[in-house]
Formats: structure tokens, sequence, C-alpha cells
């Protein structure tokens, strides 16, 4: 979808008054959960890590070998576990900067270390309330609903149901920590494509400005943010959607007042695996890009909007793909930076944590757009698992260690992603 105002729709639909129901009341939490996809970090690890993210869907590893291709071709490796380690250790020094005596611990959903693990040790070391931060934030079920599940079954599991208590904060895609980096990565970026148009004697070219995305089963899109109990209509009839678009608006509107440099932009998506006859959310990147192409546009700025660090997904199919594209059709381009470990996010970050705790709390819970800010309880169904009922935590109707909840789950859409979702 195109949005050739950049100052405009800044506020879209669906706007959020938070409710009581939606907002949980400061705890005395005793530990942080950093909780992430995680990767392969060696060839040999390339197999056995795509084998955990397709567990139960009985695909041969002759097919998983066809997949493993971008792994392979960067020696086996995932960036996404260094990232996690340096986001562990900014995070810890933020908190420790402000006073704040809560260590961090880390689990991943398909790598060492793995979240039940994270758990059972924390138990061992007397941890009994853990809040969890997830390296994803937007709403959908791989995005938000699938952590939650994953601390469901995993407390389920060991045996540290009703001993071990696990809360989750906000999805965070309208937080400033979050969008202020893509604020300055966005100007950067225009400016940069801008430079290389007149270094190429075409100063006045048109650009076009790229938000990006992981695309998701369009199942899934349609069943990102809905509930039974507090119907909303949202941008382009999904949560996920609406909330990309409404803070991409949101980050065009500041770029323009603050540099004066604008562009018209589109929402695209990246990544998509699974069946082919089964939908996904479009335009792909690199059909968006030849299409621009042929519409004149001669300069592209590619926002990694959807991603918190630069991992796998964003070194191949954004660097590698995607730049390929606009370089195989003589297009100025660059790539922004995603949050990583800017000072701001983490910032960010632990303000988010310090709306959910007794200590060191932050009343205020600012968002950047009308969505937000989203719920610290995740509402009655929202963002469905299509593929069965499975234990879950912090929902409005949850009953494993801060509850339970269970709705149907979307189908496990992805080989080898880890991104957000």
């Amino acid at each position: 979808m195109t949005r050739p105002d950049p100052a405009g729709g800044a506020v879209l639909p669906g706007t959020n008054p938070v409710t009581e129901a939606g907002r949980m009341a400061p705890k005395n939490y005793d530990g942080v959960l950093l909780a992430s996809f995680g990767g392969p970090e060696g060839q040999d690890d390339v197999i056995p890590f795509l084998r955990n993210v397709t567990r139960g869907r009985g695909i041969p590893d002759e097919r998983l070998e066809e997949v493993s291709q971008h792994y392979r071709a960067n020696g086996g490796i995932s960036p996404i576990n260094q990232q996690n380690r340096e986001l562990k250790a900014a995070l810890e020094a933020e908190l420790r900067a402000r006073g704040i005596e809560l260590p961090v611990l880390w689990g991943n959903r398909n790598w060492d270390p793995y979240i039940p693990q994270t758990l059972q040790d924390a138990y061992d070391a007397g941890h009994r309330k853990l809040l969890m931060v997830t390296t994803s934030a937007y709403s959908c079920y791989s995005s938000c609903r699938q952590y939650r599940e994953d601390i469901g079954i995993a407390l389920t599991e060991t045996g540290l149901d009703g001993r071990l208590e696990v809360d989750k904060v906000r999805q965070y895609f309208d937080h400033p920590g979050f969008v202020e980096p893509f604020i300055e990565g966005t100007a950067a970026g225009l400016a940069d494509v801008r430079a290389q148009l007149a270094a190429a004697g075409t100063p006045d070219a048109p650009v076009h400005i790229l938000f990006a995305t992981h695309s998701i089963p369009t199942r899934d899109a349609e069943a990102a943010g809905r509930s039974a109990d507090e119907p909303r209509e949202f941008d382009e009839g999904s949560a996920y959607v609406a909330q990309h678009l409404a803070t991409g608006a949101a980050v065009i509107s500041r770029v323009q007042a603050e540099s004066g440099l604008t562009a018209p932009w589109s929402l695209v998506y990246q990544s998509r695996s699974g069946a082919p006859h089964v939908p996904w959310l479009e335009p792909d990147i690199n059909d968006a890009i030849a299409d621009l192409a042929g519409q004149g546009i001669k300069g592209i700025v590619i926002v990694p909007l959807g991603f918190v660090s630069d991992h796998m997904e964003v070194v191949w199919d954004l660097d590698t793909e995607a730049l390929e594209t606009c370089r195989n059709l003589g297009l100025a381009a660059t790539r922004v930076p995603t949050p990583g470990t800017h000072r701001k996010f983490v910032n960010g970050l632990v303000d988010l944590i310090s709306e959910r705790t007794l200590a060191n709390n932050i009343s205020d819970r600012p968002a950047v757009t009308g969505l937000g800010p989203w719920y610290d309880v995740c509402r009655p169904g929202c963002c469905a698992n299509f593929r069965g009922e499975k234990p879950t935590i912090a929902g409005a109707d949850t009953t494993v260690g801060t509850g339970h909840d269970a709705y149907p789950a979307a189908p496990a859409d992805a080989a080898g992603r880890e991104g957000t979702p």
C-alpha cells in the first residue's frame, strides 16, 4: 500500500483507549527474561536448528537443506545469538545505571539457551517472578502469542506451573524507544540515497521509502489483535498491518518535520515461507522494487521496520537479495539499521520493564501512534493459534503460570525465520 502523503495518516483507525482490564498492576519481579527466536552457531547446527523450527510438520532433511543456504553462506552462523548477548549486556548495564537490581536471563525458542532450561535454571537460582521482554515488537501469532505459549508449555513440562510466575511487557511497536532509531536511520538513509543520486548527476530523481517487515499468512494477519470481548477495527483488517502502517506514518512525519526530507512510502513484506497455495501478506519487497523501477523511481530507502536487530532475515533477505535487486535495476539504494543496541532502544526497553515494576516505577506509557499503548494483558482469543490448544501465559483468560488460555494456532509458517514476527 503506497502512502504518497508523508505527512498524512499518523493516527489510523483502531485508536486504543487502554482499559484497566488490559493493564497489570506493578509487581516486585526478581528477574527479567529476554526471550528470542535463536539461531545456529555453526554448520553442524543448521539442520538441527531447522528441525526445531519446523518440528511437527514432517519436513524431510533434504528439504531443510534446500532452505538452509542463507545460513550455509554465512558459515552456518546466524547473527541473532550474538546480538542477543549484546542486547542482554546492554540491558544489564542500563538497569544497573538506574539502580534497578534485576538480573537479565536469556532463553530462545529454537536454539540454546532454550526457554525451558532457562526457566528451570531461574527457579533453581531462587527466582519466583519473571518479567519477559521479547525481541518482537508487533502483534500476531508468531511475534506475541507464540512466545506466551512457549512459556506456558515450558512451565507445564518442567513442573514449574504454579511455582514460577512469568509475565510479559506490552508489544512495543510504537514505543518511542523502538521508533526513534528508525526516525534517525530513515533521515540518514534519505540523505544517503539523495547523495548517491547527486553523484550520478540526477539529484532530483524520484525516491521511494520501503518499510519492510516479515510476511505472515493472511489468516494470521486477520486474527492479529482480534478479541471477542473487545471488537476493534484495524486498517487493512489486521492489527499487525495497522501497527506497521501507523508506525511508518509516525516515522515519516517526524523525519519530514525534523530534516525537511520526504518521499512517498509503502509497506512491503519479505521472508515468505510455507506452502505456495497458502495466501500470505504481499507485496514482496523484490516485486515492489521492480514495480517502482518501472514507474520511474531511481532511489530506494529500505527501512526494516518489522525487525529489532540485524539477524539473518535482514542480512540475507534485505542486504543480499533486496539490495541486489536494486543494483540489477540500476537504482540508488541503502538499508537503514535496526534498533539493535541503540541507546534509545535499550533505554526504551528498560522503561517498558519499569512500567511493570513497583520499584523505580514509570507510570507514563508513551506511544507515538493512536493504536497504543498496547495491552499488558492480551485480550481473550487475541492472535489465535489455528493449530490447536496450548498452555499460554499473560492473557486475560490465562491459568498457567500467570495463566493459560487455549485458542487455535496459526500454521507453522516458516522454515528458519528468526525475525519479528
